[in-house]
Protein backbone atom coordinates (compact mmCIF):
# COMPACT_ATOMS: atom_id res chain seq x y z
CA UNK A 1 0.00 0.00 0.00
CA UNK A 2 1.55 3.18 -1.00
CA UNK A 3 0.78 6.37 0.98
CA UNK A 4 0.61 10.18 0.25
CA UNK A 5 -0.18 13.31 1.72
CA UNK A 6 -0.33 16.21 -0.41
CA UNK A 7 -1.21 19.75 -0.53
CA UNK A 8 -4.39 21.34 -1.44
CA UNK A 9 -5.49 24.86 -2.42
CA UNK A 10 -8.59 26.64 -3.56
CA UNK A 11 -6.71 28.38 -6.24
CA UNK A 12 -5.29 26.24 -9.25
CA UNK A 13 -2.31 25.25 -8.96
CA UNK A 14 0.61 26.32 -11.23
CA UNK A 15 3.79 24.93 -12.24
CA UNK A 16 6.27 27.84 -12.45
CA UNK A 17 8.62 25.77 -14.20
CA UNK A 18 6.46 25.78 -17.38
CA UNK A 19 5.49 29.37 -17.41
CA UNK A 20 8.42 31.38 -19.25
CA UNK A 21 8.67 34.90 -20.37
CA UNK A 22 10.90 35.53 -23.14
CA UNK A 23 11.23 39.68 -23.62
CA UNK A 24 13.75 42.41 -23.89
CA UNK A 25 11.63 44.22 -21.13
CA UNK A 26 13.39 44.42 -17.69
CA UNK A 27 10.41 45.24 -16.57
CA UNK A 28 6.55 44.03 -16.79
CA UNK A 29 5.36 46.89 -18.12
CA UNK A 30 7.48 46.08 -21.23
CA UNK A 31 5.34 43.02 -21.62
CA UNK A 32 2.16 42.55 -22.62
CA UNK A 33 -0.59 41.43 -20.64
CA UNK A 34 -0.90 38.23 -21.77
CA UNK A 35 2.17 36.88 -22.07
CA UNK A 36 2.85 37.95 -18.22
CA UNK A 37 3.18 34.56 -15.66
CA UNK A 38 -0.04 34.15 -13.87
CA UNK A 39 0.53 34.21 -9.88
CA UNK A 40 -1.70 32.77 -7.12
CA UNK A 41 -3.26 34.62 -4.01
CA UNK A 42 -1.00 34.31 -1.28
CA UNK A 43 -3.66 33.36 0.90
CA UNK A 44 -5.69 30.72 -0.88
CA UNK A 45 -7.56 28.61 1.51
CA UNK A 46 -5.71 25.04 1.89
CA UNK A 47 -5.55 21.74 3.41
CA UNK A 48 -4.04 18.09 3.38
CA UNK A 49 -5.29 15.12 1.77
CA UNK A 50 -4.13 11.88 1.97
CA UNK A 51 -4.75 8.70 0.23
CA UNK A 52 -3.23 5.20 -0.46
CA UNK A 53 -2.98 3.05 -3.52
CA UNK A 54 -2.30 -0.62 -3.91
CA UNK A 55 -3.26 -3.78 -6.20
CA UNK A 56 -5.87 -4.20 -4.01
CA UNK A 57 -7.42 -1.15 -4.32
CA UNK A 58 -7.44 2.37 -2.93
CA UNK A 59 -8.42 3.70 0.49
CA UNK A 60 -11.01 6.17 0.70
CA UNK A 61 -9.56 10.42 1.06
CA UNK A 62 -8.64 11.63 4.67
CA UNK A 63 -8.64 15.04 4.66
CA UNK A 64 -6.57 17.11 7.42
CA UNK A 65 -7.86 20.41 7.99
CA UNK A 66 -5.71 23.97 7.42
CA UNK A 67 -3.64 24.63 10.34
CA UNK A 68 -3.08 21.38 12.34
CA UNK A 69 0.33 20.39 12.86
CA UNK A 70 0.63 17.27 11.21
CA UNK A 71 3.29 15.17 13.81
CA UNK A 72 3.44 11.60 14.46
CA UNK A 73 0.25 11.92 16.91
CA UNK A 74 -1.72 13.36 13.73
CA UNK A 75 -0.44 11.23 11.52
CA UNK A 76 -1.10 8.13 13.52
CA UNK A 77 -3.85 8.64 16.01
CA UNK A 78 -5.56 12.15 15.19
CA UNK A 79 -6.46 11.83 11.90
CA UNK A 80 -4.05 10.04 9.06
CA UNK A 81 -3.39 6.21 9.76
CA UNK A 82 -6.40 5.26 12.67
CA UNK A 83 -8.56 8.13 11.48
CA UNK A 84 -8.64 6.98 8.08
CA UNK A 85 -6.60 4.96 6.27
CA UNK A 86 -5.72 2.27 7.99
CA UNK A 87 -9.14 0.71 8.43
CA UNK A 88 -10.17 1.30 4.28
CA UNK A 89 -6.66 -1.04 4.12
CA UNK A 90 -7.45 -3.36 6.37
CA UNK A 91 -10.87 -3.64 5.00
CA UNK A 92 -9.28 -4.46 1.34
CA UNK A 93 -6.08 -6.43 2.70
CA UNK A 94 -8.18 -8.58 5.25
CA UNK A 95 -6.05 -11.10 6.52
CA UNK A 96 -3.30 -10.86 3.98
CA UNK A 97 0.15 -9.45 4.89
CA UNK A 98 1.18 -6.22 3.48
CA UNK A 99 3.47 -3.27 3.38
CA UNK A 100 3.45 0.77 3.65
CA UNK A 101 5.22 2.85 1.72
CA UNK A 102 5.94 6.17 3.18
CA UNK A 103 8.33 8.76 2.29
CA UNK A 104 10.56 10.66 4.69
CA UNK A 105 8.36 13.39 5.86
CA UNK A 106 9.17 13.82 9.92
CA UNK A 107 5.90 12.33 10.94
CA UNK A 108 6.58 9.42 9.12
CA UNK A 109 10.07 8.69 10.61
CA UNK A 110 9.51 10.38 13.77
CA UNK A 111 10.11 7.54 16.56
CA UNK A 112 6.51 7.38 18.25
CA UNK A 113 5.81 6.67 14.27
CA UNK A 114 8.12 4.07 14.01
CA UNK A 115 6.99 2.44 17.27
CA UNK A 116 3.31 2.82 16.25
CA UNK A 117 4.33 0.92 13.38
CA UNK A 118 6.11 -1.70 15.25
CA UNK A 119 3.73 -2.73 17.97
CA UNK A 120 0.27 -1.33 17.42
CA UNK A 121 -0.13 -2.55 13.88
CA UNK A 122 -1.03 -6.32 12.63
CA UNK A 123 -0.15 -8.35 9.04
CA UNK A 124 1.81 -4.98 8.53
CA UNK A 125 5.80 -4.08 7.38
CA UNK A 126 6.48 -0.92 6.55
CA UNK A 127 9.58 0.64 4.25
CA UNK A 128 12.04 1.51 6.87
CA UNK A 129 12.75 5.06 6.75
CA UNK A 130 17.40 4.12 6.71
CA UNK A 131 16.07 1.90 2.98
CA UNK A 132 14.00 4.90 1.74
CA UNK A 133 16.20 6.99 -0.66
CA UNK A 134 15.40 10.80 0.06
CA UNK A 135 13.79 12.98 -2.56
CA UNK A 136 12.64 10.09 -4.50
CA UNK A 137 8.65 10.91 -6.04
CA UNK A 138 10.04 8.21 -9.17
CA UNK A 139 9.34 5.48 -6.55
CA UNK A 140 5.98 6.68 -5.56
CA UNK A 141 3.52 5.96 -7.50
CA UNK A 142 1.30 8.53 -6.38
CA UNK A 143 3.64 11.03 -6.97
CA UNK A 144 4.59 10.20 -10.51
CA UNK A 145 1.38 9.19 -11.27
CA UNK A 146 -1.81 8.98 -9.32
CA UNK A 147 -1.60 12.49 -8.04
CA UNK A 148 -0.96 14.50 -10.97
CA UNK A 149 -4.17 12.63 -12.99
CA UNK A 150 -6.24 13.34 -10.28
CA UNK A 151 -5.25 17.05 -9.52
CA UNK A 152 -5.66 17.42 -13.48
CA UNK A 153 -9.34 16.18 -13.16
CA UNK A 154 -10.32 18.26 -10.18
CA UNK A 155 -8.98 21.76 -11.43
CA UNK A 156 -10.05 21.21 -15.72
CA UNK A 157 -13.11 22.63 -15.36
CA UNK A 158 -13.96 23.85 -12.06
CA UNK A 159 -12.99 26.87 -10.12
CA UNK A 160 -13.31 26.82 -6.09
CA UNK A 161 -14.50 29.28 -4.14
CA UNK A 162 -14.35 27.32 -0.85
CA UNK A 163 -12.09 24.88 0.59
CA UNK A 164 -15.63 22.43 1.15
CA UNK A 165 -16.08 22.79 -2.58
CA UNK A 166 -12.90 21.47 -3.50
CA UNK A 167 -12.88 18.56 -0.90
CA UNK A 168 -16.16 17.65 -2.58
CA UNK A 169 -14.84 17.63 -6.14
CA UNK A 170 -11.37 15.43 -4.73
CA UNK A 171 -13.71 13.18 -3.43
CA UNK A 172 -15.79 12.39 -6.56
CA UNK A 173 -12.71 12.39 -8.78
CA UNK A 174 -10.96 9.86 -6.33
CA UNK A 175 -13.80 7.91 -6.97
CA UNK A 176 -13.82 8.07 -10.32
CA UNK A 177 -10.14 7.19 -10.50
CA UNK A 178 -9.81 3.87 -12.15
CA UNK A 179 -7.90 0.95 -10.60
CA UNK A 180 -6.52 -0.06 -14.05
CA UNK A 181 -4.95 3.22 -13.98
CA UNK A 182 -3.56 2.50 -10.53
CA UNK A 183 -2.32 -0.90 -11.70
CA UNK A 184 -0.21 0.99 -14.49
CA UNK A 185 1.45 3.40 -11.77
CA UNK A 186 2.09 0.53 -9.67
CA UNK A 187 3.13 -1.60 -12.24
CA UNK A 188 6.13 0.53 -12.84
CA UNK A 189 7.98 0.39 -9.75
CA UNK A 190 10.43 -2.24 -10.31
CA UNK A 191 11.75 -0.74 -13.48
CA UNK A 192 11.64 2.99 -11.55
CA UNK A 193 13.51 1.24 -8.97
CA UNK A 194 16.69 -0.32 -10.78
CA UNK A 195 17.09 3.02 -12.79
CA UNK A 196 17.40 4.65 -9.18
CA UNK A 197 19.51 1.79 -8.36
CA UNK A 198 21.65 2.43 -11.39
Amino acid sequence: MVYRRENITVETPLNSQNDHVYAQATRNRGVSPVRLIRDRQHFSQKGMVSVGVSRMGKTGVVFVEQGAKVNSECYCRQHVLDGGLLPDIRARCQRYSWTLQQDGAPSHTARNTLTYLRRETENVTFTEPDMWPPHSPDLNPVDHAVWGALQQRVYQLRQFTTINQLKHAIVIEWGKLSQRFIDRAIGQWHRRLKCVVQ
